[in-house]
């Protein structure tokens, strides 16, 4: 069904239901990829150089290692994915990974940062989902 997949990953939301989604996404095509593709922002950048004084590189081995679970789930459903990262602005990066690569969807988790609130989708979420040509599919 679709081949080209953007699922852009946020350590702080839950991806649980989304190795599913994926795996009825791409109806178990050999030619469908999936980009997991996560932004260090530049808060979180700043501080890890000069708290920890770890570069970009190691700040990304180490989020590939947190990602393992998740990893471990789409290689069990037999997904093929490779794994992104930039340094930036969140909703900046996103927007100009999804404009210069032609994704036939893109897969986003929603986390909404407070229950009482009259939006339903999160802010990363509402501005992807509203700035984009791209279809967009949100999986709670």
């Amino acid at each position: 069904m679709y081949n080209n997949i953007l699922l852009p990953y946020d350590f702080a939301n839950t991806f649980d239901n989304v190795p599913e989604e994926l795996a009825k996404l791409t109806e178990n095509s050999e030619n469908a990829v999936i980009t997991v593709f996560n932004v260090v922002t530049e808060g979180e950048m700043s501080s890890d150089v000069r708290f920890n004084g770890k570069s970009f590189s190691a700040n990304t081995k180490e989020r590939v290692e947190k990602l393992k679970p998740f990893t471990n789930r789409l290689d069990e459903k037999g997904l093929k994915y490779e794994v992104r990262f930039e340094a930036g602005r969140v909703i900046s990066e996103l927007l100009k990974e999804i404009k210069e690569n032609e994704y036939d969807i893109v897969v986003m988790s929603n986390r909404r940062s407070k229950r009482d609130i009259k939006h339903v989708l999160g802010h990363v979420t509402h501005k992807v989902a509203k700035r984009v040509n791209t279809p967009v599919m949100i999986i709670k």
